[in-house]
Parts: structure tokens; C-alpha cells; sequence
């Protein structure tokens, strides 16, 4: 990852900019620059993926233009032979921007295949264009400090202090001339897909190979995640299947009760890894709460319990490896289903479940991802998340991606069949990433809350908060910490991420899967 920061105007000078700039460092630790322009400000904190040289280095500059990029643009050395105008001076795949906005404009946000936040200044025209992904994979927010002038950096972090309101940026938008335009939206399918299942699987698998290949590409050493479960396990075997010697993969769990360790051990003898564990404790857990929250900025419950492991795993995995990109799993849930979606009462609502939760993903799992990994000076890359596919998986009939087969996400497992994954593994009930790594964590975040919390004082102190109000004391500590760190900004969440309560048998007062009556064997 990297860190950006945009200051849009005049008001703040360099060392104000610098101080709230500087809260992302260890997103960028290679290298700092910051570049003062006619009528704002540009900051860009180091990563090195992609380019490794001193001129891969941003801002970047055409002329008097400048951009900044946190991103990875996938095929750039096509679109790079096409812009036969400009020298190109480094390897870096973000240094394709600025040529490619002289050429097209804002018309080149469509064009992207990309995961990636920018910040362009235009000198013709004195002004700045912003833009976001689709999904929302790379984070960015804005907001507006005490001259009126629109401030926009690679998390809420950057802003506290500085802009009354923070707000994330929309995905799929850019910003120009003070308004937002939504260039791409991933739930609008223009056509429902007519194929059959067979052709439907063939898509997905072919689809999400050529999703795990194109992350394969960097200039540093790539790892994966490997928690055992479904998702995971399918990234890190198309990618050994592409690898011509052993990929390197890493599981964690709780001490006592590590669900997937023993299936992520099973996946890395299968496919052939070179594998780590990790293990955590009950009183890492509960010291690193509070770190924890600051470094996501967020209060949902589910995140913080969801993000324990892999922050921790992470954090490892910077103190003693030389790994700087990681391929993760995210994105498959929204795509194909959770438990509580064999609920849906209609395949309509399955797929309307479906958009919001690809709406919402910067919000929650996606931003888990990007700050556990980002906060430990490592690149997030997530294959479920290519755009290719994600447009095909939306437009299936969701009558075909619905529950009617026995076990959730069944054309994903079908579309796998052969000796991609153990049979066991690949049709293995899904347990949760929270509960995965030990039930006993969430218990011991419950029993926690317990203890800093009487009855009387939950329910008092809850009051205090009308927008996304805490319903138990494990959600009222996470809120507390959340508001010392991140005063007055609970509105950057939309709530709290739950089961559809509308449906029957998902008016839950937990998130976990645990409490669903299909839960099952899952976490066996």
C-alpha cells in the first residue's frame, strides 16, 4: 500500500499538512514527498511494489500536472504501448495516468482495470480530480476543513483533527468541478446471464484463475493468507498451480480452539506451501483492542472481531518476513452468499442482499483487509474482488446462486471441482473468520465488556449515542474506543453489519454466523 493526501486549495500550510499526513507513514515508509502547487498541496507516502527505482517515485508530472496514486493497474504495459506521446521515465504501472488523462480525461476511470485511489492536479484548468475503484479496494476520504477547503487522504486518520466531517469516498465516483460522478457501479447489471451451470462455472473459474494471476505480477515478494476456509484456500491453490516452486502461506489462531488452523495445515500439505502458523492469546487479544480500532476506524462488530487475527498475522508476518504483497480472500461472501443469505426468501432479495453488500464492502470487510495489512507496511491485493468477475457473478441468475444444493456458495465449489482442493475442504461448511481462529476470542471479547461494564452503566452510557446505538456491552466498548480516536464520526459507518433482521430466522443480536439455527457443523 501507499498513503496519499490532497489539500485542494489555500489555507493550511506545509507543516500543518505534514503533521496529519505523517499518521499514515507506516502505510508508505520507503519514501515521503510532499509538493506544494499553485493552489494546494500533494502528499505521498511509499510503498515499493511496482518500479522499484527512485523514479517511480510520486507525485508524478506532465508538464505542470501532477498526480498521485495509491493503485495498481492491472495490464498497464498495454495501455503504456498505446500512449506513444509520452517517455515514460520508470516501471511503475501508476505512471500511466497522467498521459492517459491528457488523452481522455475523466473518461479514463471506466477504462481501468484497477484497484485504485488518485489524486490529479490539472494546471490549465488550476484544479484537482479525484477518483476512487469500483469496489472501494483502495480506501480514501474527504472532508472539509476550517478555511471551506476539501481535504482528502488515504484514511480517516489523516482528517481527524482537521475537517469537522469525515466521510469515506464513494467507490466507482470521481470528483471534478465540486461534484461527485459515478463512472462504474458493480450492482447495476444491465442483463441478467442466460447460461447454464455448467457455463456459468466454467466462467468462474476461468474468471477468477485469470483474477489470481494478474495479482501474481509485482516487483516484490508475495504471500498469501490462508485460513482453510473456501475462499482462501482457492486463491492460494490457483496461485501454487501457477508457481513453479512452493508459494508461501500463513494461518493463525487462538492457542486453544484454532478451528482452521488444522484445514489451512491440510490445504498447504495438499497443494504443496511452504506454510507458517501463527498463534495469538487471550491477553494479546484484549491488549491490542484498543490499537486495533484506532488503526481500522470503525466500531462494527463484526470488523474488530474479524480483524484480531488478521492484524496480528500480519504484524508477524512484517517482523519476520520480506513479504510486501499479500492475496487474500474477501469478496466471495457478497458475491455468493453467507449463512444467514440461505434465509433469502426470493431469489429477487437474494440478489438485492447481494448489491448492498457490494455497495457497503469498502465499509467493512474490504477496509479490514486494506488496514490490517496496510498498517503493517504491506500491500493488500484481492483476487475476488477483479472486476471482470465480479461483473459476471452479479449479472448470474440468482436463482442459480441461490441456496437449492445443500451447502452455501455451491457453484464456487463446482466450478473447483478436480484436484484444485482436498473434496473435504472444497465442501466444507463455511465458519466464520472471527470464530475460525478460535470461538474462545469472541468469548473472551464478550467476557471482556463484561467486566467494564455493570448493567446500569451499559445501559446509561448507550444512551449517549442515537446513530448506530450500541445493543450490548461488547458493542458499547468498541464505541467508546472508536469516539476517543475518531470524535463525532461514527457516521463514516453506515451500522452495524448484521443478517438481514426481515428475514425469517436472521433477527439475531449478534453478527456471528454461531447464532444462526444453520450454523451446523461449520465450525467442527
Amino acid at each position: 500500500m501507499c498513503s496519499i493526501m490532497g489539500y485542494l486549495g489555500k489555507g493550511i500550510g506545509l507543516e500543518e499538512f505534514k503533521e496529519h499526513f505523517d499518521k499514515t507513514k507506516s502505510r508508505g515508509p520507503d519514501d515521503t514527498r510532499i509538493v506544494e502547487l499553485k493552489s494546494g498541496i500533494l502528499g505521498f507516502h511509499r510503498l515499493s511494489i511496482m518500479g522499484l527505482t527512485p523514479e517511480g517515485m510520486q507525485p508524478f508530472q506532465l508538464d505542470d500536472d501532477h498526480l498521485i496514486c495509491n493503485g495498481e493497474i492491472y495490464g498497464f504495459e498495454k495501455i503504456k504501448k498505446t500512449l506513444t506521446d509520452y517517455t515514460f521515465q520508470s516501471d511503475s504501472d501508476c505512471e500511466i495516468l497522467l498521459p492517459m488523462y491528457r488523452l481522455y480525461g475523466t473518461d479514463m476511470f471506466a477504462k481501468l482495470d484497477a484497484e485504485f485511489v488518485l489524486i490529479l492536479y490539472d494546471a490549465e484548468t488550476d484544479s484537482f480530480v479525484a477518483a476512487r475503484d469500483p469496489i472501494g479496494i483502495r480506501p480514501m476520504y474527504y472532508g472539509y476543513d476550517r478555511h471551506g477547503v476539501m481535504v482528502l487522504a488515504s484514511e480517516a486518520k489523516n482528517l481527524v483533527g482537521l475537517c469537522e466531517k469525515i466521510r469515506p469516498f464513494p467507490p466507482g465516483h470521481y470528483y471534478k468541478d465540486g461534484k461527485f460522478v459515478c463512472y462504474r457501479d458493480m450492482t447495476d447489471v444491465a442483463k441478467v446471464s442466460e447460461d447454464d451451470l455448467e457455463t456459468v462455472c466454467t466462467n468462474i473459474r476461468t474468471k477468477l484463475t485469470e483474477g489470481v494471476e494478474k495479482r501474481l505480477i509485482a516487483d516484490a515478494k508475495v504471500g498469501f493468507l490462508l485460513s482453510g476456509g473456501l475462499d482462501s484456500s482457492l486463491v492460494c491453490a490457483i496461485a501454487q498451480k501457477r508457481s513453479d516452486k512452493p508459494i508461501k502461506t500463513f494461518a493463525i489462531g487462538m492457542e486453544t480452539d484454532a478451528i482452521d488452523l488444522k484445514y489451512a495445515r491440510q490445504v498447504a500439505d495438499y497443494i504443496g506451501s511452504d506454510h507458517a502458523e501463527v498463534y495469538m492469546t487471550k491477553e494479546q487479544v484484549v491488549t491490542s483492542l484498543d490499537e486495533l480500532i484506532y488503526l481500522l476506524g470503525t466500531y462494527d462488530i463484526t470488523t474488530i472481531r474479524a480483524s484480531m487475527g488478521m492484524y496480528l498475522l500480519c504484524k508477524w508476518i512484517h517482523e519476520n518476513t520480506d513479504i510486501r504483497v499479500l492475496l487474500t480472500g474477501e469478496i466471495s461472501d457478497e458475491l455468493f452468499g453467507y449463512k444467514y443469505t440461505d434465509f433469502a426468501p426470493s431469489a429477487q432479495e437474494f440478489q438485492k442482499e447481494s448489491e448492498k453488500r457490494i455497495r457497503e464492502l469498502h465499509m467493512y470487510d474490504v477496509l479490514r483487509a486494506d488496514r490490517c495489512i496496510s498498517v503493517n507496511a504491506l500491500e493488500a491485493r484481492v483476487p475476488f474482488g477483479d472486476l471482470d468477475f465480479v461483473e459476471y457473478v452479479m449479472a448470474v441468475d440468482p436463482e442459480m446462486k441461490m441456496n437449492r444444493y445443500g451447502i452455501g456458495k455451491y457453484l464456487l465449489r463446482h466450478a473447483f471441482e478436480g484436484d484444485y482442493l482436498p473434496h473435504d475442504i472444497l465442501y466444507r461448511q463455511k465458519a466464520a473468520f472471527s470464530d475460525a481462529v478460535g470461538h474462545s476470542m469472541v468469548d473472551d471479547l464478550k467476557a471482556y465488556a463484561e467486566t467494564v461494564y455493570s448493567d446500569e452503566a451499559f445501559e446509561e452510557k448507550r444512551k449517549q449515542y442515537s446513530y448506530a446505538q450500541p445493543f450490548t456491552k461488547e458493542s458499547l466498548l468498541y464505541r467508546e474506543i472508536f469516539e476517543k480516536h475518531y470524535p463525532g464520526q461514527a457516521e463514516m459507518v453506515v451500522d452495524f453489519w448484521m443478517p438481514n433482521k426481515t428475514w425469517e430466522g436472521c433477527d439475531v443480536n449478534d453478527p456471528s454466523a454461531r447464532v444462526l439455527s444453520n450454523y451446523g457443523a461449520s465450525g467442527e
